[in-house]
């Protein structure tokens, strides 16, 4: 469950001569109020340029794609993705592949990929792939059409491979010829595809993986027949669908997965022997550097134990070469790299509690520690092997900042990284292949997302984007009102530390006493609490005269074990315990009215809002709750058995975190809203809800959204969501106007 709130943006110090006051409305308008925002880094393969995806200026959502030339330090589009395809009519696989990606709100070029030899870009539009010349990028070539999923060039570039009609199908790029690779791919059986559950919870963003020569592909194939049948409505606003999804709720059958090995020249398959359980989770499949060994990563149902194991490409003869095992869960990651140079790889675990790397031979034998201390890493960015560094991204110097640091493979420097990026905040970074440089996008509470090329030591190259908030800036005559956040910590029952923002409101007097926004999402796998440039919502609110307060409880991401695991079996229970410490921080506050204290949350969020409200609305006077999980029962396997094991082993954890088992305790103001078509959170949470309180005589508001899935995402619907959430605390907790 992860849900990318899309109200980002951008800002830095330049104040203009005159302010406007941030509206609604302009948050949710063109052009973006971020700025120049670009994503999907990349540095081409030969070093010589810089790609990236670039909003319009008249649409923020439709994507084209960009490069920056090292050579000529030029910085143009490179496809016109209107010019490309001009109205984009997506299949419904492709519909539900963004929703699990949260790009649903995204139009035109979403992905992209470089030949080997840096010459073309493979673009997938609208369920078609084009091959561009970057010598001559008007010269799109349509290489393939028909809805295709999952588009990939081969390591070696000998190869165009995709997924159509949940069928694996590969191009000989030399010759043109498409050779349909599988052709069982029907009904309730898929090749080459990551399952729901996979990418929804497991981070799965395919479902086949080349070898590293082009000789072979390994791939997943699923038959989800034995799960169960999810039979709900998706209602738009002028008709009513009847959805028949398979969808594994806590307890109930995953699908039946299977790795297969085919030969892109023959068609030539062999099955790879996964176990005598059939009930486990298929993480991910890798190559070594030679190609000579696959190794797939299988994990237990019960998700205690995680093996790596190692199948010889040509014997299929296996053995185990990492077993991880946890009394809580085993945590899936991607952070496994096979060397070039000599028979290892690297391996990240927490087994020390703290997520570090370590180097193994390729027979299993743990080498030597890469990292290790009372600190983490986040994941492995790039390896230069030449210079036998590793880099990484981490909070190391602050559980709020993510920075890059470098570490020596052989071990001499793993109590102490060298920090690579210096400003503190936070850094996203995409290296080139060889490491030689990155691509650094840095923001902080007072500077917009800045881009630069950075050598692999930190040095400046250039910037790619500085967005500096000039006077043709979009965020420009908003600039002066804007509010400084303030970070700080608590305690939490066990000693734990609780990291906490708070953005105080427009013309802040400290003698008077002011409600307070409290926004939470509280769930594993996220951490809403960081030092980057915000929330424009949470800007808003504050300008409206709200204490704007985050809180990362027990159970975020990017701590220590002991700090995760503490929601194990009782989802709701460490987390509201938090959350309600942090109102209690909030109530000492000279200029906060304790009972003036609102909470906002969505997904597990909205989960978090119910159960607050439920257990403490003599301490939180109301609360809007969106898209919420209701009862654990009724979300995915993976994800719920993870925290909870399965209803049948924890029938008392699930009653307890279940919102039902608290409500006759709420009684504050409720404003409750779901997109009706959601298929991720499904809409029986919020219906059974809506049941739970009628039936108790409890008043309460509701917004539904037809056709809309989990995010609700759009400019309309967006701002019509955010509307409410506005006027419901304004109604309830009555700011002072400003």
């Amino acid at each position: 469950m992860r849900l990318i709130l899309p109200l980002l943006a951008a800002m830095a110090t330049t104040i203009p001569a005159s302010a406007e006051r941030l509206t609604l409305d302009r948050i949710h308008a063109d052009p973006a109020l971020a700025g120049a925002a670009v994503r999907n880094l990349k540095v081409s393969p030969d070093g010589a340029r810089v790609t990236f995806l670039k909003g319009r200026d008249d649409n923020q959502f439709q994507m084209d794609l960009w490069e920056y030339n090292l050579k000529d330090k030029s910085t143009h589009r490179l496809v016109d993705s209107k010019i490309l395809v001009p109205d984009e009519n997506l299949s419904d696989a492709e519909k539900a592949r963004r929703e699990r990606e949260r790009t649903a709100s995204l139009k035109g070029i979403l992905n992209y990929s470089w030949s080997p030899d840096g010459k073309q870009l493979l673009v997938p539009i609208a369920g078609n792939l084009y091959l561009i010349d970057v010598a001559k990028p008007d010269a799109a070539r349509l290489v393939a059409s028909g809805q295709v999923l999952d588009p990939k060039i081969s390591p070696q570039g000998r190869y165009l491979s995709f997924v159509r009609d949940q069928n694996l199908f590969v191009i000989d790029l030399a010759t043109g010829k498409e050779r349909q690779l599988t052709t069982d791919g029907k009904g309730a059986i898929h090749n080459g595809e990551a399952e729901f559950i996979a990418q929804e919870e497991m981070g799965q963003r395919t479902g086949y993986y080349w070898a590293p020569d082009d000789s072979a592909i390994a791939y997943k194939r699923y038959d989800e027949t034995q799960v169960p049948i999810a039979r709900r409505f998706e209602i738009y606003a002028d008709r009513t669908d009847v959805i028949e999804q398979r969808y594994p709720a806590a307890g109930d059958p995953n699908v039946t997965v299977q790795l297969k090995i085919v030969s892109p020249a023959t068609g030539d398959t062999r099955d790879v022997n996964l176990g005598p359980d059939p009930d486990i989770y298929l993480v991910r499949a890798d190559w070594s550097a030679n190609s000579r060994t696959l190794t797939f990563q299988r994990q237990s149902r019960d998700q205690k134990t995680l093996e790596l194991v190692a199948v010889d490409a040509a014997t299929l003869q296996q053995r185990v070469l990492i077993t991880e095992k946890s009394d809580t869960w085993t945590t899936i990651h991607e952070d496994l790299r096979f060397l070039k140079s000599r028979d290892a790889f690297i391996w990240a675990s927490e087994r020390s509690g703290r997520n570090h790397l370590y180097l193994y031979s390729m027979d299993g034998k743990m080498l030597h520690a890469i990292s290790k201390g009372d600190w983490g890493i986040d994941n492995v960015l790039a390896v230069d092997e030449k210079a036998g560094k590793v880099y990484v991204a981490s909070n190391r110097d602050a559980v709020i900042d993510k920075q890059v640091y470098a570490l020596h493979i052989d071990g001499s420097t793993a109590a102490n990284p060298k920090r690579i990026t210096q400003a503190d905040g936070w850094h996203d970074a995409a290296f080139a292949r060889n490491g030689d440089v990155f691509v650094d996008t840095f923001s902080d509470p007072d500077t917009p997302p800045q881009v630069a090329i950075r050598r692999a030591d930190g040095a400046m190259v250039t910037w790619l984007e500085e967005n500096k908030v000039d006077a043709k800036h979009p965020y420009a005559p908003y600039k002066a009102d804007h509010l400084r956040t303030e970070y700080g910590t608590l305690k939490a029952q066990d000693g734990q530390t609780l990291h906490y923002s708070m953005v105080k409101p427009y013309k802040f007097d400290p003698s008077k006493r002011y409600p307070v926004y409290l926004s939470t999402y509280g769930g594993p796998h996220a951490q809403h609490v960081s030092r980057k440039w915000g929330n424009y919502f949470d800007q808003y609110m504050a300008q409206q005269g709200f204490v704007v307060f985050r809180l990362d409880n027990r159970g975020s991401s990017r701590r220590e074990r002991a700090f995760t695991d503490a929601n194990y079996k009782h989802l709701g229970d460490v987390e509201v315990q938090d959350q309600l410490t942090g109102v209690a921080f909030l109530g000492q506050q000279s200029f906060v009215d304790a009972k003036r204290i609102g909470v906002f949350g969505w997904s597990y969020g909205g989960f978090m809002t119910l159960r607050l409200l439920s257990q403490a609305s003599d301490k939180i006077a109301m609360g809007v709750s969106v898209a919420p999980v209701t009862d654990w029962k009724l979300y995915d396997t993976h994800y719920t058995e993870q925290f909870m094991s399965t209803p049948k082993d924890n029938p008392q954890g699930y009653a307890q975190s279940s919102v039902f088992a608290h409500v006759d305790g709420l009684t504050s103001p409720l404003l409750l809203m779901h997109g009706m078509a959601d298929d991720n959170v499904l809409f029986t949470n919020s219906t059974r809800m809506i049941d739970a309180l009628v039936n108790r005589g409890v008043h309460f508001e509701l917004m539904t959204y037809p056709g809309a899935k989990h995010g609700i995402s759009g400019k309309g619907p967006q701002r019509h969501v955010y509307g409410n959430i506005e006027a419901f605390f304004k109604k309830n907790l009555k700011p002072e106007s400003n």
